[in-house]
Parts: C-alpha cells; structure tokens; sequence
C-alpha cells in the first residue's frame, strides 16, 4: 500500500514541480547567503582598516552595522522561504498527497 502511495507522488506532475520549484528558490537563497557572508568574511581577512573606521565620534566602526546587517539578512531571507513555503510550496504538497489519496 505505502509504495503504491509513494508511486504515485512521484509520477504526479504537482510533486515533480513542487520539487523543482523549491530546489531552485533554495538554491537562490544559499548562493545569496554564500554571497553577504564570505563577503564580510572576505572584507574581514583583506580590508580590516576599512571595517575598522569609525562611524561618527564613536566607538562604532563600520564593522559592526555590517556584521548585524549579515544576521539581519540572514533573518530575512529566513523569513522568505518559510512565507513562500507556506504559501506556494505546502499548497503544491497538499495537492500532491490529496491526489495520490484518491
């Protein structure tokens, strides 16, 4: 019974989409996070007297905004995946399982 189930997920057509659409969001999302992280990783290993100048007169530097605006994005792009999940990726799933119910 279970592989009957599981045979038709995977032959249905919503589940090969559902599939392809979150991969390829995933995949946007990762390459943008490699992106702002190994960027500030690379702005600390090469450019430390830039992320070491003073904003204002005082002790902030230019460091620490960007190391919070790298959390920040991480929260955000967070935040992206699961309203997209939600909406796109758990209604696709739904359809998917009610079908192979049928």
């Amino acid at each position: 019974m279970a592989t009957d189930i599981i045979a038709r997920i995977v032959a249905d057509p919503r589940y090969q989409e559902l599939k392809s659409r979150r991969a390829r969001f995933g995949w946007w999302l990762t390459l943008a996070m490699l992106v702002v992280y190994y960027g500030f990783i690379l702005l600390v290993a090469f450019a430390k007297p830039f992320l070491s100048t003073r904003i204002g007169t005082g002790v902030t530097t230019i460091g620490i905004p960007l190391g919070l605006g790298v959390i920040i994005f991480t929260i955000v792009i967070t935040i992206l995946y699961v309203r997209r999940a939600n909406r796109e990726f758990d209604v696709l799933a739904d359809q998917v399982i009610k079908g192979a119910l049928k």
